[in-house]
Parts: C-alpha cells; sequence; structure tokens
C-alpha cells in the first residue's frame, strides 16, 4: 500500500493485513499515535484503550502467524460510540452520572466486531444518554467538525463522525433515534447508513422494547461505502434477546458493485415539507446528476407525506418524550435522584428536555401514532413507483456551537431539530443513509437516500455509485 495506515479504508487494511504488508501492531501503534496527536483538534474520542488495543493487536498478529482463520476485519481499528458496551472499558454515555461506570460484558455487535478480528482502541463522545443532534456533555465537552472545529460535528454520534474525518480510525458505528447517525455524516462529510430495523440487533434493558417507538438502531458509519457495508454484514443478524431483530439477508458488502441502471429514483431536496438553505439545494441539484449518470431514472418529486414538517416533529417530540422520560425510571432504578440530588449533575438542556417537559397524554399518543402511519403511507405510496427517494440529510450546513439556527431561507424553525430531515425514516424502520455530495463554503453537505424496508441493497447501490 501507497498509502501510510492511517489514511487507508478498512477493506484495504484488511486486505493488507492478510498479504502481511502490514502487521496489526503497526497499524494499531500509527492509530494510537494520530489519535493522541490530533484528538485535541476536534474532541471525537473521550477514552482511548491503549492497552487494550495493543493486546488485541499482539493477539492478531499472533494468530496470522500460528496460521489461524482471519476474519473479514482482522486487525482494523475500531472506535465505539460511548452509548455501548466494550467489556473492562468505561462506558459513560456522556454523563457525570456514570462517569465512572465500567461495561461488564460487550454489546452484541461490538461483540461480533471483535469476533471479525477488528481492534478496539477507544470510545467516541456522544451528548448525555444520545439525546441531542450536536455533540457536548459535562464530561468530555463538545465535538467538533474537522472541516472547522469551531462548527458542530453533529449528533448524537458525533465522535464517530469526527473521528472518522479526520482518520483518526476507518470505522466508527454508531446509533440512530432520529438521525443519530445520518446527521454526523452529513457535518463530518462521510457516510453514515441507518438500516432497515432490526438488521443489526439492539440489546437494550431493562425495557427490550424501547427501541420501536421511535425507531431506533445501530447503523455502520465510515469514510467509504464499501468500509461502512463490510461492517454491516458483520454486524448484520438475528438476536434472540432482540424482539425486533431480523435474519440476515444476503451481503450488503457485494451491493456496493452493483449497478444501478435498472433503479428508478424520486429526488425531493426538501421531502416536500423542509426549509432547505439554497446553497444546500445548489448542490444536491448538482450531485443527483451523478446517479443519473450512472444509469439510474431520476424524476423530480414532491412525496405527500400527509402533514407538514412541524407536525412531523410534533409527532416525533411526543413519542420520544415518553420513551426520553424512562430514561428517569431507569435512573432510580440504579440508585441515582434525577429529580433531587443529582438533578444539578444533569446537562440543562436534558433537564429542559425531560424533567421539564410536559408528559404527553395517552391521546396525544396515539394521535401521534396516526401522524405516524400517514408517514408511513406517504412513503409506501412512493415507494410502490420508485425505488429510492433521495433528499437532503439536514437543512443547513454545520453551524457554530451552541449557535443552533433559528430560521432557514427565512423560514421559522424549531432550532434543535427542525433543521434535519431524518426523523420520518426513525418513524417508519426504512433504511436511509447519508452520502457526502459537496461542499458549500468549505463545509460538506450530505445527500440522504432512503429506500423501501428491507432493501438496504438499493440503497447501498446507489450510494456507492454517488461516491464512485
Amino acid at each position: 500500500m501507497t498509502a501510510p495506515p492511517t489514511h487507508a479504508t478498512a477493506a484495504g487494511l484488511a486486505r493488507a493485513i492478510r498479504d502481511g504488508e502490514y502487521s496489526p501492531t503497526e497499524v494499531v501503534e500509527a492509530t494510537l499515535e494520530r489519535i493522541h496527536d490530533r484528538n485535541e483538534r476536534t474532541n471525537a474520542f473521550v477514552t482511548v484503550t491503549d492497552d487494550l488495543a495493543r493486546e488485541m493487536a499482539a493477539d492478531a498478529k499472533r494468530a496470522i502467524e500460528e496460521g489461524e482463520p482471519l476474519g473479514p476485519l482482522h486487525g482494523v481499528p475500531i472506535a465505539i460510540k460511548d452509548l455501548d458496551d466494550v467489556e473492562g472499558v468505561r462506558t459513560t454515555s456522556g454523563s457525570l452520572l456514570f462517569e465512572d461506570r465500567v461495561a461488564e460484558s460487550d454489546s452484541p455487535f461490538v461483540a461480533r466486531l471483535k469476533e471479525a478480528g477488528a481492534i478496539v482502541v477507544g470510545k467516541t463522545n456522544t451528548p448525555e444518554f444520545g439525546l441531542g443532534t450536536t455533540t457536548d456533555n459535562r464530561v468530555a465537552g463538545p465535538t467538533g467538525t474537522p472541516f472547522d472545529p469551531d462548527r458542530v460535528s453533529g449528533g448524537s454520534s458525533g465522535g464517530a463522525g469526527a473521528a472518522l474525518a479526520d482518520r483518526l480510525v476507518p470505522l466508527a458505528p454508531g446509533s440512530d433515534a432520529g438521525g443519530s447517525v445520518r446527521i454526523p455524516a452529513s457535518f463530518c462529510g462521510v457516510y453514515g447508513l441507518k438500516p432497515t430495523q432490526g438488521v443489526i440487533p439492539n440489546v437494550s434493558r431493562p425495557n427490550a422494547f424501547a427501541s420501536h417507538t421511535p425507531f431506533s438502531t445501530n447503523g455502520p458509519l465510515a469514510r467509504t461505502v464499501e468500509d461502512a457495508a463490510l461492517s454491516l454484514d458483520v454486524m448484520a443478524g438475528s438476536h434472540p434477546r432482540d424482539p425486533f431483530s431480523i435474519p440476515k439477508q444476503g451481503e450488503y458488502r457485494a451491493a456496493a458493485d452493483r449497478p444501478i441502471d435498472d433503479l428508478t429514483i424520486a429526488f425531493s431536496p426538501d421531502m416536500g415539507v423542509y426549509p432547505i438553505d439554497p446553497a444546500v439545494r445548489e448542490v444536491l441539484e448538482d450531485a443527483v446528476s451523478a446517479l443519473e449518470s450512472a444509469g439510474a431514472t431520476v424524476d423530480r418529486v414532491t412525496p405527500d407525506l400527509g402533514h407538514d414538517n412541524e407536525e412531523i416533529l410534533e409527532a416525533y417530540y411526543t413519542m420520544a418524550t415518553v420513551r426520553w422520560g424512562s430514561l428517569l425510571e431507569n435512573l432510580r432504578d440504579e440508585g441515582f435522584d434525577p429529580r433531587g440530588e443529582d438533578r444539578d449533575r444533569l446537562r440543562p438542556y436534558l433537564v429542559d428536555l425531560i424533567m421539564d417537559a410536559e408528559e404527553p397524554t395517552t391521546r396525544e399518543y396515539k394521535r401521534a401514532d396516526v401522524v405516524r402511519t400517514h408517514v408511513l403511507d406517504g412513503l409506501a405510496d412512493l415507494f410502490a413507483e420508485y425505488d429510492l427517494l433521495v433528499t437532503a440529510t439536514v437543512g443547513t450546513t454545520p453551524f457554530p456551537h451552541d449557535e443552533e439556527p433559528e430560521a432557514i431561507d427565512g423560514v421559522e424553525i424549531e432550532p434543535y431539530r427542525g433543521w434535519v430531515l431524518t426523523q420520518p425514516y426513525n418513524l417508519t424502520g426504512q433504511p436511509a443513509a447519508s452520502v457526502p455530495a459537496g461542499f458549500v463554503d468549505g463545509l460538506p453537505i450530505g445527500m440522504q437516500i432512503a429506500g423501501e424496508r428491507h432493501d438496504d441493497d438499493a440503497v447501498i447501490a446507489a450510494s456507492a455509485a454517488l461516491e464512485r
């Protein structure tokens, strides 16, 4: 390989390690050196697991020397979001309440990545309990996009996006309950896929059924579509303790090489209801021509979701507020007093979002389900005619820390989530990805590509075609 190991893709590294061009120990040492040299720029990492990574690298090198079977990610460094568990490593969830908590076991998808030979080099930053479209907390502070560290990296997988974009690691999976994989992918100029609900198992406790309202799932983040698909192949598959998990369907890596001349694509930058910065729209109008050049049929459309963006966001908040409220009960069960002596240890944003929010009534909750159904039906109608829907991922470019937008193109918006176009797919469970589409004033723009449930292959294929 001509590139240094820190600049190689995950797939390229895996091949080079198998071919003897690099040893796992060389790769890990170069990775750790780069993390320690550059992490201060963006604050992507909360914890760097030097000792664990070196131990795993030594084991990986020994396996090669002894001729053992090698997994598809053998020797490849990865980072894990600080919401998910790595045995023996702290999981702070971005909260002072858990600043010293150490995980007793691996999250299921982490165990699968390890079994495939991946080497954990650390944990990436996230807002407290993952509740936020930007990444900031009282444990580690804010994370910025490498394109301008004074601007947000997105959330809640903002540390993962920044780590990838600054070439600190080649793989850094995240999680997505409202855009938390796709927003950082857009703001950091990398690729992020929220797969169909159930593709990657989510063994949440104490409530195994929490991930359905709104739908939330782990998903791959990477610098290339091939790498994301390769890691998805490893993480996918049913799990007996996730009631929504589904059996693995085919090989996702193969989809990245699939031609798209048989695909029909509906193009609607604003999804018919969201405000979009004119400069973002211009980038997308230019980028979508690449899909046409690759052979796909692209039509300009206006989806009918049955509601405007404010009504969709209100329905999302109604569902999410109930789910977030259960977090308080979980904290109490663990011995904390979030409404009492531990209240001041929580980030004020979290207090406003959960504890000081008015709890929805049962009637409001069910009415939100009706809105959700209308969105599902509107997308189902569209996907009855088209294979994919292409839109903006977010309506704006990365903005300065603590300066959430209050208007886009003259339209007033809710500042924390009114600028994202990701939530409809967390209401429906359909696959959606953000793929780099271009730049505005040196800041990255993401294109969101979504498909029908279980048609992740088409989303990956179109993403790879645009990337090429």
